[in-house]
Parts: structure tokens; C-alpha cells; sequence
């Protein structure tokens, strides 16, 4: 029997009261989106479901796309029939054979919207069960972990069947809590970081500070490639180049060492934040994970925070390294990470960096170079693209960045 549609369930969005309807809009757009280049498709939503009508369309490669939208909680393949209990027994028995092993056991789980429907629901259940152990003798009706769960839904385009509950993203729809900056390295934890923030529904742009010659154009390649993997997960993002080689060069030579990666930082934050500020952004993402390295203890936190009032965020502040891997190599960002390629958090790091820096010895050291002389040269030449998974562009970087390994 073929699979006529997808039935999305919203899970966390139907707790949101009076604004349940702004973020199902918000996930309805993500959707369409997300499948436009499937033309026989058709994406329509209530207040309790959306359905992705297929019309013809192969199934698979829409699931595909449908497990990387934040947003569901789960969906089902579905057949559609007549509301007949007669119609519904042929599918239901015809899905459990699909699934059939020795001695299984299974469940009819009913939900009735239409409540005109001549049949309550444990009539429902009851009628459907008994078809299928007198269509199938090697089977058995089992409340408690069955083998398999037939859900029926009695609704007023038809009773809708469905065998299969693949769970989705869950989290939110992106876009629908506001717009970030993520400061996008090259690294593992910057990458996780942008995908747990989407996951809560931020729009993110990525932000990356790049100091040729100092750093490689593989180094940029790979920050604009990991910002690909994540618009799987977004559609596209956009990617934000910011030259930071001048500002580099002057805090190594006016700066002590101990305390130029804490005035770097601050460079950086700054930076970011009046992006921010001219792309409407909310808040500003990082990857930093409490005592990770000599940048991320409390005190370097407190002096690097200094320079801005914006919201910080970090998504992997209480997070454990090996968590960490395990969510970029879930994301598939985890191999381009590792690539050996420097980028400006690793060039002229000091030999001792402060991991205590004292705030008042901070400023007076920043005292030395021209911060506003700096940052205005640094964003009269950013760049700004934006990038897609399938963008002709992004496969002729990964074709490109495939020939440099």
C-alpha cells in the first residue's frame, strides 16, 4: 500500500499557549522551504498536525530532509483511506504483514478528531484487532511494549494509518527566537555551539576572523564548510569573513605575551558585537566550555565580557569534551574539525596565557593599540556570502577543499 503522506507531530510547540500558532507558522515556512524541490509536494498544517501530501512523490528523500528540521518531535509515513472500518482493516493488515516476524505482537492505538464518526475509539480498536488475529493466526494483541503500534487516526479527510514513529529534531523552529552571531572558528566546539543554538529556534550568522597570510585559505575554507553542514539543519546561513590580521600583528607587538590572547578575545567580541548590532542581531554565541583552555575560566570570561552588555551566549559551557565530540560527529562536522588547518585562535597563541587576568591590567595593556582605528579597517573589509548545503558554490568548495587534502 503506498505511503500518500507524512504526519508531523509537533511535540514542545503545542505547550506554547497563546503563541502555539506564530511558532507553527514559523516551522509551516521552515518546512515548505526545506522540500520546494519537490514539486508534487504539499505541505498544509491545524493546530495539532502538519501533513506533507505527497502526490506521487518517493517518500524516502523527503524523510530525509524532514529528520534535519528542528521543530518536529516525530512523524509517520501514513496511508490514507475512506472512513470505513472496512477500508481500515484492509490497510491495517496489509502494513502488519509488511512488518510481520514469528509470534509478533501488536497494538491499535485510535485517536478520534471527528467525533461524527459513527464509532468511538475502543470500538475502533477492538474491531481492528479482531481483523487482524483472524486475518493472521502467528500474532497476538499486547498492550505493553508491542511489537509493533498501528496508530489510526479518525480524522475528517479520512482515517489516516501509520506502523512506523520516526523521531525527529524536536527543539524549535529556527528563526523563531531571533537572530545571533555565532563565533564561528574552525574547530570542534564552535560548530556545536551554532547547532544546539538552532535547536532552540536562533537564526544564527557566522562569524569568522581570518589573518592571512598567516592563516591558510584551507583554514577559510574549512570555517565556510563546517557553516555549510549546518545549514542543513537552517537552509542557508550566512557567512561573515572578518580580516584580522592587522589587529593580530599589533597586539603581538604592543601587548605582553601573557595577556594577547585575552586582548585578542576581546578584539573579537567587540568585532562581533557591532556586527550585531549593524545585522539586528540579539545575542552573540560561542563555543566555550568552562576550564577548557586558559581563555574560558571564570576570570578571562569577566575581563573578555567586559567590552560588551550583549548576551553572551554558550551552549557548552557545562559540557564535557567527549559530549561534545560525540554531538559533532553526530552533526558530521566532527572530520572537517579536526583538519590541520590553523586558524586565528592558534597563530601567535602565547607560550603562558594568563588564565587569572586581572581587568584593570587588561585595559591598561589595550591601551597601546588604536582599538576604533583597528575595528573600523577590520569591518570596512568584511565579507559577507550566504551559504547552503547545495549551493553550486559550496560544491565547488568541498570538490576544492577535497583537492587541497
Amino acid at each position: 500500500m503506498e505511503i500518500t503522506e507524512l504526519m508531523i507531530r509537533y511535540g514542545e510547540l503545542s505547550t506554547k499557549g497563546k503563541n502555539k500558532k506564530i511558532f507553527i507558522k514559523k516551522l509551516n515556512k521552515n518546512v515548505t522551504k526545506k522540500l520546494k524541490k519537490y514539486d508534487q509536494v504539499k505541505v498544509s498544517y491545524n493546530r495539532d498536525r502538519m501533513h506533507v501530501k505527497l502526490h506521487g512523490e518517493n517518500a524516502e528523500p523527503i524523510i530525509s530532509e524532514l529528520n534535519d528540521i528542528f521543530g518536529i518531535q516525530s512523524f509517520s509515513p501514513i496511508v490514507r483511506v475512506e472512513k470505513s472500518v472496512e477500508e481500515a482493516e484492509k490497510a491495517v493488515i496489509e502494513l502488519i504483514r509488511k512488518n510481520y516476524t514469528p509470534g509478533m505482537s501488536f497494538k491499535i492505538n485510535t485517536r478520534r478528531s471527528d467525533h461524527s464518526f459513527e464509532y468511538d475509539t475502543n470500538d475502533i480498536n477492538r474491531m481492528l484487532g479482531t481483523a487482524v488475529e483472524d486475518a493472521m493466526a502467528d500474532i497476538h494483541v499486547q498492550m505493553k511494549n508491542p511489537t509493533v503500534t498501528v496508530r489510526v487516526e479518525v480524522r475528517n479527510r479520512g482515517i489516516f494509518i501509520s506502523v512506523d514513529t520516526i523521531q525527529g529534531q524536536g527543539g524549535l523552529p529556527v528563526g523563531s527566537s531571533g537572530k545571533g552571531m555565532l563565533m564561528l572558528s574552525g574547530g570542534i566546539d564552535s560548530p556545536v555551539a551554532g547547532y544546539l543554538s538552532m535547536k532552540r529556534g536562533m537564526e544564527i550568522e557566522a562569524v569568522h576572523f581570518h589573518s592571512p597570510p598567516y592563516t591558510s585559505p584551507q583554514a577559510l575554507k574549512k570555517a565556510k564548510d563546517l557553516t555549510a553542514k549546518l545549514s542543513r539543519f537552517a537552509g542557508e546561513i550566512i557567512f561573515i569573513e572578518v580580516p584580522f590580521t592587522e589587529i593580530q600583528e599589533q597586539i603581538k607587538k604592543e601587548v605582553p605575551d601573557e595577556y594577547s590572547m585575552t586582548i585578542t578575545r576581546r578584539m573579537m567580541m567587540r568585532l562581533t558585537d557591532e556586527i550585531r548590532r549593524k545585522r539586528n542581531g540579539l545575542a552573540i554565541v560561542n563555543g566555550e566550555s568552562l576550564g577548557q583552555v586558559a581563555s574560558q575560566t571564570l576570570e578571562s570570561m569577566l575581563a573578555i565580557n567586559a567590552v560588551t552588555s550583549t548576551p553572551v551566549l554558550r551552549p557548552l559551557i557545562s559540557t564535557d569534551k567527549n559530549d561534545i565530540i560525540d554531538i559533532a560527529k553526530q552533526i558530521d562536522t566532527y572530520e572537517l574539525a579536526v583538519q590541520p588547518f590553523e586558524d586565528c585562535c592558534t597563530i601567535f597563541a602565547p607560550t603562558r596565557p594568563k588564565t587569572k587576568p586581572k581587568l584593570q591590567k587588561v585595559e591598561d595593556f589595550e591601551k597601546a593599540i588604536d582599538v576604533n582605528g583597528l575595528m573600523d579597517r577590520a569591518l570596512e573589509g568584511m565579507k559577507i556570502e550566504k551559504i547552503g548545503i547545495e549551493t553550486d558554490e559550496n560544491k565547488e568548495r568541498e570538490k576544492t577543499f577535497a583537492d587541497l587534502l
